[in-house]
């Protein structure tokens, strides 16, 4: 009884910041400023990315201790999706900020809340197949930061030279699967995440992240003094009914940064657990396509009709009862959103936020 009580006590102080801000620029047309990706339901599950990140936490994290990070205007869609969720857990940030002032805020919220908190942070638009490898990672990540003055990221075994994702090359093992922090690297270019994938000692960084409160809110006041002195100022009102006004007022004057560039690349204790459970950041159109089921033309069809004909490769996304026909087609997205028709190989698809920036240059915010 004195065991179970104890395992009791130290979850009531684990806590889960789900990040949940972004506009997803990269899934555009579907993702759009009023319906980012991580509300959609992208899999065909009848759950949204930002419902299966709050699901996928709830084994781990008593229900009260999740918090979700977002914009004030999507307010309404974290309440809607997540109705179980009371609205004190629901921190609206009056101005996007990157990640950084947004994990700043929310370690100072929960330590005002509870000066022992250990947190989980991560986004909400991530996708993870191997759930219980998941919550052992986690469970793992948490009594390694409780007994460690420790920063931890999770990095993920990569399976191929991806140069959309930044890289955690690995140091000396301190525990079983938990390693010193050796490099960051951000999205390297392809014969470099070649070398990187032959070697074996570089990580996908997935931004998932561990550690206690008062550790990286030290870690704040030590790599980005800025940002700590903001809402060092609100220390009296943090937790308290006064923290709306006072972060309306002082969020918006923190720099936009990185938690990486903030933090992790610059302290020194830094670690990395490696982990194995079915990732993806599910950041473009390819990794949809990557992740979904495909058919006997290694087409992937979300949610829609489709009549191919000497067509491989291809993902197609159209809302609606609209008929899809195609000849000759291999390697591209096709997503209609109704008011927007996107046609691009995917191995172009990084060129998706330049046509969403020249979309805003030449009608506005009408498409976006």
């Amino acid at each position: 009884m004195t065991q179970i009580t104890t395992n009791q006590e130290i979850r009531s102080h684990r806590y889960c910041v789900i990040m949940c801000g972004g506009i997803g620029s990269r899934f555009w047309p579907y993702s759009r400023a009023n319906m980012p990706k991580q509300f959609i339901d992208f899999l065909g599950t009848g759950r949204s990315l930002l419902q299966m990140s709050y699901d996928r936490i709830l084994p781990v994290v008593p229900k009260e201790n999740i918090l979700v990070v977002t914009n004030e205007a999507y307010a309404a869609l974290v309440k809607e999706q997540l109705p179980d969720l009371p609205a004190r857990s629901i921190l609206l940030e009056p101005t996007r900020r990157n990640t950084a002032p947004c994990i700043a805020w929310a370690a100072y919220h929960i330590k005002a809340c509870d000066p022992q908190a250990s947190i989980v942070v991560m986004p909400s638009d991530h996708l993870i197949t191997r759930e219980q490898k998941f919550e052992e990672s986690i469970l793992r990540g948490f009594a390694f930061v409780e007994s460690h003055e420790a920063l931890l990221t999770l990095g993920i075994n990569p399976s191929r030279p991806e140069t959309g994702y930044g890289y955690i090359q690995i140091g000396s093992e301190v525990e079983p699967g938990i390693n010193k922090v050796k490099t960051f690297t951000e999205k390297p270019d392809i014969e470099l995440a070649k070398v990187f994938l032959e070697t074996g000692e570089f990580f996908w960084n997935s931004g998932i992240f561990l550690w206690k409160a008062e550790t990286i809110i030290k870690a704040m006041h030590e790599h980005s003094p800025e940002i700590a002195q903001v809402f060092d100022r609100g220390l009296a009102v943090l937790g308290t009914e006064g923290e709306t006004a006072f972060i309306e007022e002082e969020f918006p004057t923190c720099m936009s940064i990185s938690i990486d560039f903030a933090v992790m690349e610059k302290a020194s204790n830094v670690y990395v657990e490696t982990v194995d459970f079915g990732w993806s950041d599910l950041g473009t159109w390819s990794s949809l396509y990557d992740n979904s089921p495909k058919n006997s033309s290694a087409n992937v069809t979300q949610n829609c009709r489709v009549l191919s004909y000497d067509s491989t490769g291809n993902i197609f996304a159209v809302r609606g009862d609209k008929l899809i026909a195609v000849s000759g087609l291999n390697d591209y997205i096709v997503a209609d959103a109704g008011d927007v028709l996107l046609i691009c190989p995917k191995a172009e698809e990084q060129s998706i936020r330049n046509m969403v920036s020249d979309a805003k240059l030449k009608f506005g915010d009408k498409y976006l």
